[in-house]
């Protein structure tokens, strides 16, 4: 799509219009296949979770929702930042008027939204004590940060000053940054800096995962984890219309007749239910029960027409296009894998065996067979750590490697890996081989290890496969407490930075899934940070991926189409590639 045609102004025309309240007899009924685990945006960095904070809280930029590619745009900044020459200094004017949403933290007062906020919020995601999966954001970057969470007493001080994280007035945030870091607009945008109210948090001591204070469109008004969460407007959130601006595309040129001139949101309720296995999903969907829903991909064949040679092409069969219900379609940007736990004693490690073993496993799977089988041909292969469509892609790049039982067996054989009486492998040392993966409870769940389990028996390695929900697993992920464990990481922002940052050693605890440590990877991803997206950053990326290729921290598995289906009632959908969800764009008229 060229330039010229994505064009598109500002997400919003923000202030000054008269607009109504949100419309409370407007109900949003929406599912998550997985639980979240909480919504501390310090604390978090699920999809599902990140979906509800994006509704609760605010960042200073936001992204335009038309645009593509996609565009950052001022959100409760009143502008886009001014910024030095050096580019090492960004200056950000608040608007004023922001309100947060009533809690009792605030005693009964309105409370405004303001620079100190945003200086809280930057101290907490490094803030040891608070441990932020997402930590990596802001380590190293800003001038004084680090040394800030690493006092000489041991004890750190929410008062004391920070040369690159300032609030020169009520209104007006300073960033001062140690070196470039283009990525910083995108960082701003995403649902990781949000404006914190330091009272609200220290009101709710340990518990502030369960009580989310925010200046955004919704606010928490019921939380039964892993089972129902409810949202409501928020009644204190600032005066706004929908304005798009389309350019020459029919399906932008839709969502603006939608929803132009309505105030922002539109809708009083958001319902959103836990439905972790997908018949019942889409069977909610079908009963009017849910007013959108992602394709469960046992449903594939049975609801789409698609092209068997081309996995880009495919519509809605004639029986739901006739009830009106509209299909929204895009292979996302994202990639899946499967983590090998680099701290486990029996897949983890850097000797030549113990990468034989991960690297005899990877080719033991058939990628092309749960495409096939499971995604229904709605995905394409991972071949590089940034996917397509995010800058910083080589679509020229192999990194998966490929299917070989053969040639797996052959590489266990050359390390030792040698069959015991029972026809299974021991490690080399002569201890038992059994290879620990984490698994949820779900069918699909099951249907993938039906699939690895055929892989680890053409290679006759024996596999624990070790049931638990998806929130115990990022437990135990960030604990580096597991041998194997699928994963999948959707861009919050499109750049390779939101990629590559998981493979770097200090992430682990964190987004660095794998626990994994390469000083040589970690050197090019330093380079790479404080570098614009082209040939340099490329070619440390390109280097990246074959450490990576060499190590085997991760199995690639695939990019999954997302086929979206939306009830007619439902009105200004779009999907976006950055955004977890996009509730908070839609209207619903029944």
């Amino acid at each position: 799509m060229s330039l010229k045609r994505c064009a598109l102004l500002a997400l919003m025309a923000w202030g000054g219009v008269s607009a109504q309240a949100a419309d409370m007899n407007k109900v949003l009924h929406v599912a998550f296949n997985a639980p979240e685990t909480g919504f501390d945006p310090s604390k978090t960095s699920d999809i599902y979770s990140g979906a509800i904070i994006e509704h609760i809280f605010d960042p200073l930029l936001t992204f335009d929702y038309l645009a593509r590619p996609v565009k950052v745009v001022p959100n409760v900044a009143a502008a886009m930042p001014t910024v030095s020459d050096d580019a090492k200094t960004y200056t950000f004017t608040l608007k004023k008027g922001v309100y947060f949403a009533p809690d009792p933290a605030f005693k009964g007062k309105k409370r405004e939204l303001t620079a100190e906020d945003y200086v809280y919020a930057f101290k907490r995601l490094i803030d040891p004590a608070v441990a932020s999966p997402m930590s990596d954001l802001v380590a190293g970057k800003f001038v004084g940060l680090d040394a800030w969470a690493k006092p000489a007493g041991g004890k750190i001080n929410y008062d004391a000053p920070v040369a690159g994280v300032r609030a020169l007035d009520r209104y007006t945030l300073q960033l001062k940054l140690i070196q470039p870091y283009p990525a910083l607009k995108y960082i701003l945008a995403a649902p990781f800096v949000q404006g914190q109210a330091r009272e609200a948090v220290e009101a709710y001591g340990s518990n502030t995962n369960a009580h989310p204070v925010g200046t955004g469109p919704y606010m928490l008004a019921k939380w039964q984890p892993g089972t129902h969460i409810s949202l409501v407007a928020n009644p204190n959130f600032r005066k706004q219309t929908f304005n798009y601006q389309p350019g020459g595309d029919p399906e932008d040129q839709r969502v603006a007749r939608e929803m132009n001139g309505k105030s922002y949101p539109q809708i009083g309720r958001i319902e959103v239910s836990v439905i972790q296995e997908e018949q019942p999903t889409w069977l909610a969907f079908k009963s009017a029960e849910l007013d959108l829903v992602g394709i469960p991909q046992p449903l594939i064949r049975q609801l789409l027409r698609m092209d068997p040679s081309n996995p880009w092409r495919a519509e809605l069969k004639p029986d739901l296009q006739r009830q009106g219900v509209r299909l929204l379609r895009s292979l996302d940007e994202e990639i899946t894998f499967y983590a090998f736990g680099m701290k486990d004693p029996v897949v983890g490690g850097y000797g030549k065996d113990k990468i034989a073993l991960r690297r005899a496993i990877t080719m033991a799977f058939n990628t092309d067979e749960t495409i096939r089988d499971i995604r229904r041909n709605q995905a394409v292969k991972v071949q590089y750590v940034v996917p397509p469509n995010v800058a910083g892609h080589n679509p020229d790049f192999r990194g998966a490697f490929p299917y070989n039982p053969a040639l797996a067996n052959a590489l266990l054989d050359r390390f030792g890996y040698k069959k015991g009486a029972d026809g299974y492998r021991r490690q080399p040392n002569g201890g038992p081989l059994v290879v620990d993966f984490l698994t949820g409870p779900t069918a699909i769940d099951k249907q993938w290890n039906e699939y690895w389990q055929k892989a680890f028996d053409l290679i006759k390695v024996r596999v624990d496969f070790r049931v638990m929900q998806w929130n115990e697993q990022i437990k135990a992920q960030r604990e580096c407490k597991f041998g194997m464990n699928g994963a999948a990481w959707s861009a919050d922002f499109p750049d390779g930075e939101n990629f590559v940052q998981l493979l770097y050693g200090p992430n682990t605890g964190g987004v660095n899934y794998a626990c994994y440590q390469s000083a040589r990877y970690d050197r090019l991803y330093e380079q790479s940070r404080n570098l614009e997206d082209g040939p340099e950053r490329n070619r440390l990326y390109d280097a990246m991926n074959k450490i990576v290729m060499a190590d085997t921290p991760w199995a690639f598995s695939d990019i999954r189409f997302r086929n979206t289906l939306i009830q007619p009632w439902v009105r200004g959908a779009k999907l976006h590639p950055n955004y977890n969800y996009i509730w908070r764009f839609l209207d619903v008229q029944k």
